[in-house]
C-alpha cells in the first residue's frame, strides 16, 4: 500500500490575465523536485462569466524549457502561437504544448463562448522536459475528446480518460518526452479504483470534484489500510515505493491521477521560463528580449476560429 507524503490545501486564488481565476494546487518554486516532472498546476475555476464582446484571456507571453497542458471541463480556449499552430478547444479536449527552446502564444476564451457567457472549468499543468531535451523544437499537439481513449471500470465504478501514458493496454495519444501518465478520472460514489505503481515514479492525486478517499498509510507511520479523504481543489503527493492506491468517491467525483519517473535533474524557473542553470535562465531572457522565440502573427479578426 504506498502511503500519503502530504495533502496539501488550495492556496488562495489569482488571476491569470482577465480570463482565468486560477489557484495553483502546486508550482515549481516550493515542490519541483518532490513532484517531478511535474511543475506546476493551475485550476481554473469553475467560474461563470456574463456575456462579452471583450476578449477575456492572456496576451503574448514566452515559455521556453518545459510543456504546458490545457484540460478543458467546460467553455472554450483558443490558442495561438508563433510557430503558426493554434486552435480552438471545448469540453473534454486538451492542448499539449511543448515550449522546449522558446515560443510565444496568448490563449483566450473563445469568440463564441465570450458571447454567449457560461462556466469556464479547466486545468493547466505545466510538464517538465529533461536537460537534453530542453531546447527541442517548439510544438504543438491538439488531442480532442474523440481521440482520448475512455476505459470504463469494472462494476460501474467509473471511467478513466488516458490522456499521456497507459491504463489497462490503452495508451493516449499525447507524445511525451519522459514515462508518464495523465489519467483523467471519473468515479462513481461508493465505489473503489485500485491501481498499482511501481517503485520510483512520482504519484500525486489532484481532486476536482467531490471528495475522495484514499486508503493508503501515513509516511513515517507503520499504520495502513486508513482511509484518508482529499475534497475539492486538494492535492494528495504519494511516497515512491512500490504499490497501491486504493482510491473511493464520496458521492460522485472527479481527479486527475498523475504519475511519471523524476527527472532527478537541477530545477532553476523564473517565470515563464524553467531551466537547469541560472545562466541558462539569463540566456532566456537575453533570447526572447532579442526576438529570437519567433513573432506572433498578426490576428485576422475575419477568420472563423479553427477546431
Amino acid at each position: 500500500m504506498k502511503r500519503i507524503q502530504q495533502i496539501f490545501d488550495p492556496p488562495s486564488g489569482h488571476w491569470v490575465g482577465d480570463g482565468f481565476p486560477v489557484r495553483s494546487l502546486f508550482t515549481y518554486d516550493d515542490q519541483a523536485q518532490q513532484l517531478s516532472p511535474f511543475l506546476l498546476l493551475d485550476y481554473a475555476g469553475p467560474a461563470d462569466f456574463s456575456p462579452s464582446k471583450h476578449r477575456r484571456g492572456v496576451g503574448e507571453h514566452p515559455h521556453r524549457g518545459f510543456e504546458t497542458v490545457t484540460i478543458v471541463y467546460e467553455g472554450e480556449v483558443e490558442h495561438r502561437d508563433s510557430t503558426g499552430a493554434g486552435g480552438r478547444i471545448g469540453p473534454g479536449d486538451v492542448q499539449w504544448m511543448t515550449a522546449g527552446a522558446g515560443i510565444v502564444h496568448e490563449e483566450f476564451h473563445s469568440q463564441q463562448f465570450a458571447r454567449a457567457g457560461g462556466r469556464l472549468h479547466m486545468v493547466q499543468l505545466w510538464v517538465n522536459l529533461p536537460a537534453r531535451h530542453k531546447m527541442t523544437p517548439p510544438t504543438y499537439q491538439t488531442l480532442l475528446d474523440r481521440d482520448i481513449p475512455r476505459i470504463e471500470l469494472p462494476e460501474g465504478a467509473g471511467s478513466v480518460r488516458v490522456i499521456a501514458g497507459e491504463y489497462q493496454g490503452r495508451r493516449g495519444p499525447a507524445h511525451t518526452f519522459t514515462p508518464m501518465d495523465v489519467w483523467d478520472l471519473r468515479l462513481v460514489g461508493g465505489r473503489e479504483l485500485r491501481v498499482s505503481f511501481p517503485a520510483g515514479r512520482t504519484v500525486a492525486l489532484v481532486v476536482l470534484n467531490g471528495a475522495i478517499g484514499i486508503d493508503a498509510g501515513q509516511a513515517g507511520t507503520e499504520k495502513a489500510g486508513a482511509e484518508q479523504v482529499a475534497a475539492e481543489a486538494q492535492l494528495v503527493q504519494f511516497d515512491r515505493e512500490a504499490g497501491e492506491v486504493v482510491l473511493r468517491a464520496h458521492g460522485n467525483a472527479s481527479a486527475l491521477l498523475l504519475s511519471g519517473e523524476p527527472l532527478n535533474e537541477p530545477i532553476v524557473g523564473y517565470g515563464p521560463f524553467v531551466m537547469n542553470t541560472r545562466g541558462e535562465i539569463m540566456q532566456a531572457i537575453e533570447d526572447f528580449n532579442a526576438g529570437r522565440f519567433g513573432q506572433m502573427a498578426p490576428r485576422d479578426l475575419t477568420a472563423a476560429p479553427t477546431t
